[in-house]
């Protein structure tokens, strides 16, 4: 059975939408209703190796933006979230979990300090704004909410900062590993960071003038075509081998961030106050039930994980997966699991339950990847 997107004003364009058009995207999901390529005419697993060994540009303007500025911003951004931003700096990014009262994952953003009043929060795939937002109502908090015209671009893969320095400068490669800098262009200075969403290296451009998004990519294109410069996207078999997690997949509101080894993330000591504090302690003093952990098993290629399989052992369903790929590096299928304390120890055989009903043998193993 095929399907299609239909697209409509409510699955908003980007800056860059004309340009991975022109590129021949041929598939695209929804973030934040937001278009996001997903596919360009090659397989999963060519568009891995090219990530892998050259670079890629990637239309990310879904992870949108939650602008909170004023004199209480940085209070309800703590409110928000476990970890301790008391010492984080102007110019920094911080993956921060955000949870509800339940301790339970609203989000989990990296959170751009612009200022000590000032704060972008790039966000994943749930509504982060209205909660802000409703906070801020209830606690009658001194803050201005939005999200800004923001658009980031990624330029991905161990070419990145050959590239960036040919259109940014030579001083775009002092910048340290999840920071970010301001740099000129055409007019606009532009945040930009070392990240983005794979393990080969990159940074993502944040695109606040949604004109100049033709402008942006091109310059970028023609400064890399002899560096193999490609359209791209998040990879599924690069984010799994890299234990990348993905909100929505490996967790939920349902989830709360020690499940998701999100530990050295949480301030469990008493020094922050936030939302579902309280909870998140007790949840740490008895001891989580499951753990996100990584499974390799046997056999041919595994069909695309689109619901969660299960994971047995002794008869016993001791877990489920949550994304399963074909690693070509490995030679091995691999699995993100969420899997039940007793059976979450390095090299615990577990077997997994394909839709098919057939089984295949399994062990759990760290994350990332290593074998």
């Amino acid at each position: 059975m095929s399907s299609s997107l239909f697209v409509s004003r409510r699955n908003r364009r980007t800056p860059f939408t004309d340009r991975v058009e022109a590129h021949g995207v041929t598939g695209y999901s929804i973030v934040n209703h937001t278009l996001l390529p997903k596919s360009f005419g090659r397989s999963v697993e060519e568009d891995y190796w090219h990530l892998r060994e050259h670079v890629q540009i990637w239309d990310v303007s879904c992870q949108r933006q939650v602008e909170i500025r004023g004199k209480d911003a940085k209070k309800l951004v703590q409110w928000m979230t476990p970890r301790n931003l008391d010492r984080s700096e102007t110019g920094q990014c911080l993956y921060s979990p955000l949870i509800d009262e339940n301790a339970g994952m609203i989000n989990d953003p990296v959170i751009l300090k612009r200022d000590e009043d000032w704060y972008w929060l790039s966000i994943a795939d749930s509504d982060v704004l209205l909660w802000a937002k409703g906070l801020a109502l209830g606690m009658k908090m001194e803050v201005q909410i939005q999200e800004p015209d923001v658009s980031p671009l990624a330029v991905q893969g161990p070419k990145a900062e050959k590239l960036m320095t040919r259109v940014f400068g030579e001083s775009i490669s002092r910048l340290p590993f999840f920071r970010f800098g301001i740099f000129p262009f055409e007019g606009r200075n532009l945040v930009i960071a070392r990240s983005g969403y794979s393990r080969q290296g990159g940074f993502e451009i944040y695109l606040d003038q949604t004109e100049l998004g033709g402008k942006l990519w091109d310059t970028l294109w023609e400064a890399g075509k002899d560096l193999e410069v490609s359209p791209g996207c998040p990879n599924l078999i690069e984010r799994v081998e890299g234990g990348l997690l993905s909100y929505g997949n490996e967790m939920t509101r349902g989830n709360n961030p020690l499940e998701c080894n999100l530990d050295k993330f949480c301030d469990l000591n008493g020094s922050v106050q936030y939302i579902g504090r309280s909870r998140l302690i007790e949840i740490a003093q008895q001891g989580v039930d499951q753990r996100i952990r990584g499974i390799v098993f046997e056999g041919s290629p595994s069909p695309p994980c689109g619901f969660p399989w299960p994971l047995e052992s002794n008869g016993q369903k001791v877990g489920y997966t949550t994304t399963v790929v074909w690693s070509p590096r490995l030679k091995t299928n691999l699995a993100l699991a969420m899997v039940n304390k007793a059976y979450w120890e390095t090299g615990d055989e577990v077997r997994v339950q394909l839709p098919d009903g057939s089984m295949r043998e399994g062990y759990v193993t760290d994350l990332p990847f290593s074998v």
